[in-house]
Order: C-alpha cells, then structure tokens, then sequence
C-alpha cells in the first residue's frame, strides 16, 4: 500500500473535530415538553455555589471516556442525574451541530422528548439545580434575540497574582513576528441574549435556542 492509498484509508468516515482532545468536551439536551398541546423548552437554572452559578442552561456536562460511549450517553446521562429522571423518560429524536466555543470547550447538543407525566415528580439535585421551568417554544420564537459580540484578546504569556510572568508562546526566542510578541486581537465573537421572565439566558445557551428555533420554524 502507497502513502495516497495509506492516507485515504485513514481518512475519517465521518469528519469530526480536530484535536478534540485538547478541547473540555461536554454534551447538553435540548429537552422538549409536550404541555396542553404545546412544545415548551426546559431548562434549569445553575445553583449559585457551582461554576456560572445562576445562570439558565440546559442539562448536560462533561463527557466521560470511562462511563460514557459516547456524547449522547452524556447528555442523557446528565439529564437524569440533574434533574432526577430514568433514561426511560428521554426520547432522544436528533442531534444539533456541535459548537466550539473560544474559551476551549466543544459542546455535542442533542434534542430529545421528556415524558411530561414526570415534570411535577422531578427531584433535581439541589447541589447543582436551583430551579427548573419550561418555556413554550412559540414564546421564545416572539422574543427578539439581541446580539452582541465580545473581543478575543490572545496572550501569549500570563501574569499571576503576584506579577509573576508565565510564557505560553515564546514568540520572540522562535523569531515571530514582534506582533505576536505582546498579545493580539482575535475576531469578534457573537454573544446572543434572550430577556425571559425567568431571567436573563445568554452565551451559549442562547446560541443552541438561536440555532433550534431556525430549525423548528
């Protein structure tokens, strides 16, 4: 076998994310409940001692190698540990594209049908779940998305606490240009914003319900 004839049976069937290793890689679920003929979207509001604590997502976390076979196990698998279902309750019915987010984190979001018999039952786990509410879609497709955007600064060295210098990047030992030498601006990047009485649902959050309900109409 020649390097071509090498290099194309190693080509992926299915193109995926590279260097995905190096990223922390999570899933979310996109839950959707039928209530009074109406699909409505739930979400959970982050306890306040975790990390991003009280802010509004979607169930879902890390992706664990050792438990999980892959990110739909991890969506589900969260979902039922936050909120305190059985994986019997979840019908998974898609899944989304994955967003690579800037700070390093890809998330895999699956869409999927949460029994509604279950809702008034749930017993979500207070160490990481304040509250839980669900929002009719056709609320959220009548809410007029505001978008922002945030500066990408790149470092390529940090300073501590102390001022004390870590290099990342020596750029100036491997004769890069003096531009990268100090740190510079990457591209924009797009922050959407929904205003829910719930509260305020951003970043990420808001990226998946902006992508959803271009595909729901």
């Amino acid at each position: 076998m020649n390097n071509l004839e090498t290099l194309i049976h190693k080509l992926p069937a299915k193109p995926g994310i590279q260097g995905r290793e190096k990223y922390f890689n999570s899933a979310v679920l996109v839950p959707l409940i039928l209530i009074k003929d109406e699909y409505h979207l739930l979400f959970q509001k982050r306890a306040q001692s975790i990390s991003q604590g009280n802010e509004i997502c979607f169930p879902g976390g890390k992706f664990e190698s050792e438990i999980d076979k892959g990110y739909a196990d991890t969506a589900i698998r969260e979902t039922c540990e936050e909120l305190g279902i059985h994986e019997s309750n979840i019908k998974l019915i898609g899944q989304m594209d994955t967003i690579v987010a800037p700070m390093g984190a890809t998330v895999d979001v699956f869409i999927g049908t949460i029994n509604h018999s279950v809702i008034n039952t749930l017993s979500y786990d207070v160490n990481e779940v304040e509250e839980v509410f669900s929002i009719p879609v056709s609320l959220l497709k009548d809410i007029e998305v505001e978008k922002h955007s945030v500066g990408i600064l790149i470092h390529p060295s940090l300073f501590d606490e102390n001022g004390n210098e870590t290099i990342l990047l020596p750029s100036k030992e491997l004769g890069l240009p003096k531009k990268y030498q100090t740190p510079w601006t990457g591209r924009k990047y797009r922050v959407l914003v929904y205003k829910t009485d719930y509260g305020i649902i951003w970043g990420i959050t808001a990226e998946i319900i902006f992508d959803f309900l271009g595909k729901y109409s």
